[in-house]
Order: C-alpha cells, then sequence, then structure tokens
C-alpha cells in the first residue's frame, strides 16, 4: 500500500499530469492523420524522454500509446480513411454511417466503445497479467498456427453474401503478402528483380492505397452527391440504451482485444478485423453490416482500445513485446535503466503501478478529448471536396514516404488504390485482402516453425489447443457457407413467390 501512495503522489503532480495530457494529444494526433501512426510516434518520442526521469518518461510513453491507437477513429469516420491498422474495421460502419448524415453519432458510438475496451483492459492489465502471460508463453507453433487459421477462416464471415469475392480478395491479401523474403530460410519470392520488394510490401503504405487513395478516386469519378449533415445532435449523440444492448458485443470484442493484445505479432491491427468478424457473425442482421451499423463500430473500437492493455501484459511479465509499439515503448523502458520482465513486478513495483495509473489516465483523457471534442471533428465534413481531397492526398504521399522513407513506397499505395478502386466498383470486398495479407505471413511462419518441429502434420491434431482452434475454423466456413445457401434459395423463394 505504501508504494502505491509513493506512486500515486509521483504520478499526480502537475508536471507528470501534463506530460500525460501531452502524450495523449501527439498520440491522438499521429493516430488521426492518415499516414502517421502510434508506432511513428513512439519512434520519434522516445528520445523526448531521454532527459526525464523514469516516472514522467514512462507515464508520457503509455499515454502516447493509448492515444494513438485510440486516434484512428477520427479519420476512419469522417474520411473512410483508416488512421492507424487498428481502426480499418471502424471504416466499415463508421465512414457509411457519417455518409448518411451521422458523423457525430459514429463518433460518440466510438468514443464510448473505446472506453469500455479501455477499461476492460486496464481490469485484466491490473489483475490477470501473469496468469495469463504465463500461459501464452506456453502456447508454441502449433497453437499460433491454430489460432492464426481460425483468424483467417473469418474471411467467410466477413464475405458473406458473396464469398466468392470476398475469399478471392482474400487470397489477393495472401498473394501481396508471399512478395519478399520466405520466412526461415530467407528464398526471395516474386520481387521481379526489383530491390525494394525483397522486404515485401510495407503494410502502411498499401492501407492508405486501398482506403484513402481508392476514396479519393471513387469520390471524383463517382456520382455521390453530399448528404445532409446532422450538427445539432443531442448531448453526444450516441444512446445510453443501444450501448447497453450492445453490452455482449462489447465484452465480447474486448476480450478478443485483450488475447490478441497479448499474444506477440497479432495485436490492435488484427484483434479490430476478428471482432468485427464475429460481431457480424453473431448479429441477427448482418445485411446492415457494412452500411453504417453500430455493432460495428462498438466491436472495432472495443477490442483495438483493449489490446493496448493486452500489449502491456507480457511486456511488464515477461519481457515480451505484444506488437510493434510495445517494442519500441519497451526500449524506452531500457533507456530508464527498467527490465520489464518475470522479476520486474517485485523489483520495480513503483513503476509498475505508474503504468496503470498512467494508463488509466490516458484512457481518461482520451474520453474526454474525444467527448467534447466531437463536434469541432466533424467540422472537416464542411470543407469543399476539391479543397479536402487535394490534402488528404498531400497526407497519404507524407505518411507513405515516412514508413521507410521510400519513394517506391508512394508507387505502392497508388498501386494498390487503383486495385482498391476496382475491388470495389466491382463489389470485392476490402476486409477480406487486408486480413489475408496481415496473418497470410504469420501463418506461413509458424506452419514453417511446427513442421521444423516434428516434421508430421498429425500433430496439428494431436495437440488438443491447436485441434480446437481449427475445427472451430473450418466449422466458421461451412455454417457460413451453409448459411449463405440457405439464404439464396429462401431468396429464390420469394422472387418466385413474387413473380
Amino acid at each position: 500500500m505504501d508504494v502505491l501512495i509513493q506512486s500515486l503522489s509521483e504520478s499526480l503532480t502537475p508536471f507528470v499530469i501534463l506530460l500525460m495530457a501531452l502524450g495523449v494529444l501527439v498520440g491522438l494526433l499521429f493516430g488521426t492523420v492518415p499516414g502517421l501512426t502510434a508506432t511513428m510516434g513512439m519512434a520519434l518520442f522516445v528520445p523526448f524522454t531521454f532527459g526525464l526521469d523514469p516516472v514522467p518518461g514512462i507515464a508520457f510513453l503509455i499515454c502516447l500509446h493509448l492515444g494513438g491507437v485510440s486516434g484512428g477513429l477520427v479519420a476512419s469516420t469522417l474520411l473512410g480513411i483508416p488512421g492507424t491498422p487498428s481502426s480499418i474495421a471502424t471504416t466499415f460502419d463508421a465512414y457509411p454511417m457519417s455518409k448518411n448524415g451521422e458523423p457525430l453519432r459514429a463518433l460518440g458510438i466510438g468514443v464510448v466503445a473505446s472506453l469500455v475496451g479501455g477499461l476492460l483492459s486496464f481490469i485484466a492489465l491490473v489483475t490477470i497479467s501473469p496468469v495469463i502471460s504465463r500461459f501464452a508463453v506456453q502456447m508454441g507453433p502449433f497453437e499460433f498456427f491454430a489460432l492464426i487459421f481460425f483468424a483467417l477462416s473469418l474471411v467467410a464471415v466477413l464475405a458473406k453474401g458473396s464469398m466468392l469475392k470476398g475469399i478471392t480478395a482474400g487470397f489477393l491479401g495472401l498473394a501481396a503478402g508471399l512478395v519478399g523474403f520466405a520466412p526461415i530460410d530467407g528464398l526471395q519470392r516474386y520481387t521481379v528483380g526489383i530491390l525494394e520488394l525483397k522486404g515485401g510490401f510495407a503494410l502502411l503504405p498499401l492501407i492508405m492505397g486501398l482506403f484513402a487513395i481508392s476514396q479519393i478516386l471513387i469520390e471524383i469519378l463517382g456520382d455521390s452527391k453530399s448528404q445532409k449533415i446532422d450538427f445539432k445532435a443531442k448531448g453526444f449523440a450516441f444512446s445510453l440504451g443501444e450501448t447497453i444492448k450492445n453490452g455482449w458485443n462489447l465484452i465480447r470484442s474486448s476480450l478478443i482485444g485483450i488475447a490478441f493484445g497479448i499474444l506477440p505479432g497479432l495485436g490492435s491491427g488484427t484483434s479490430n478485423l476478428v471482432a468485427y468478424a464475429q460481431a457480424k457473425q453473431a448479429s441477427k442482421t448482418p445485411k446492415r453490416f457494412g452500411k453504417g451499423a453500430p455493432e460495428g463500430i462498438y466491436a472495432s473500437e472495443s477490442a483495438n482500445t483493449a489490446s493496448v492493455g493486452g500489449s502491456l501484459i507480457p511486456m511488464l511479465s515477461l519481457g515480451i513485446p505484444g506488437d510493434t509499439v510495445t517494442a519500441i515503448l519497451l526500449g524506452g523502458f531500457m533507456v530508464h535503466g527498467l527490465q520489464p520482465g518475470p522479476l520486474f513486478f517485485t523489483s520495480n513495483p513503483d513503476i509498475v503501478y505508474v503504468v496503470f495509473i498512467a494508463f488509466f489516465i490516458a484512457m481518461v483523457f482520451v474520453f474526454l478529448i474525444q467527448l467534447f471534442g466531437m463536434k469541432l471533428f466533424t467540422r472537416v465534413l464542411t470543407v469543399p471536396k476539391q479543397y479536402l481531397f487535394p490534402i488528404i492526398f498531400v497526407l497519404t504521399i507524407v505518411g507513405a514516404y515516412t514508413t521507410n522513407s521510400s519513394v517506391f513506397d508512394i508507387w505502392v499505395m497508388l498501386l494498390f488504390g487503383v486495385i482498391g478502386f476496382f475491388l470495389v466498383r466491382n463489389g470485392f470486398p476490402i476486409a477480406p485482402m487486408i486480413l489475408g495479407f496481415i496473418l497470410g505471413p504469420l501463418l506461413e511462419t509458424y506452419l514453417r516453425r511446427a513442421l521444423m518441429t516434428t516434421g508430421n502434420p498429425v500433430d496439428f491434431f494431436t495437440n488438443p489447443v491447436s485441434t480446437i482452434f481449427i475445427l472451430a475454423g473450418i466449422a466458421c466456413v461451412v455454417f457460413t457457407l451453409i448459411g449463405e445457401m440457405k439464404e439464396k434459395r429462401r431468396n429464390r423463394i420469394d422472387d418466385s413467390l413474387h413473380m
């Protein structure tokens, strides 16, 4: 108790609170502007903490981390561009809701969902981090392969209604993920003699191409009419009753976010897509998804925020970063002479409490800033398109270039922008392609590691955990296919009756 009181007294000084507020604002900025990410913000501002004491330095970085993930909501909702990979799924329903004239409602739902996800991940971080981390570290390549296989099977759910097109998009993503050095043996694949392709396609230019550039092309070449926007929504534009109705959706999505945050290499970029797919599968009205369904926003935003707390669990308990942001954060700890790991909770209990306090305060700051700034944020929609699109285009160019300081990434972004344009215009969903691109290389890596361990594919089905995930993935595809066939049969019967 004395350590907690000491940590509170050190964390709640005016200087540290000001630093935490600054960290949240910087994170929100990097999350909101397309092309800037929490990873980039963390990398740029870790040196800023060198001259600080451990308490204010660590508190600032924790706040920046949470703000960076949460900031993607604004760009996803108002511009249809994921500010960060963690907000890809938010775009699917928040942007249509915004185009339908309800940007405030979409932002309000996202803000509340982020708060719920943050609270649940905070509880997990404080209470069960050692237990969960101990279980996660025991997972081997067989279990990781099966888990990723299950996540990939959700392509069927994301593609429901046009499974052939969805699976085609998923395979396009898998194919894009194969470019570059192969995992384990380092064999060059599909580089066609281009030096820059040896490292594969970077995620950020690909995402900005598929979403930002394709959206700009659609708006310029299409005939979309501007919608009447409701800037006079009462209160904070979200309904408490609707939030309570989505209670199980929020809990399930937050648990997915926590779990994917804990598992190394997955994180918020995957968790929001998986949570979205699960919400769509469980929904009684799956046809609403992609057209402005509140359930989709609740699922994505709660999952991506929850993954922040989840990613801190293995880093603090085991010294294993859950994603790239926590990998840089781990370096920030080491700069201050701190070594997260199994002994961290006993050797530095004061810093552990500082992390907990900073995470909670960051969550409150993010909630208040986004809640009271909603009506200001939505004014971006009043900017004429002939001024807005050039600004967005310039930001995407800068963002693509700063990924690796390479002009080649700009061309990659433009290429995938054209691909995304033709996919959307022809009814192909983008989500399966993103999921395939992110998870494909991980699936191959763990498959190779598993086969190198025993050399026997049968072992995937002798391991209880991997067996459960593989069978769950197969069942997900089969039941989705059966449901789609029944729905088509029902539609044919209805059409014949109305003739």
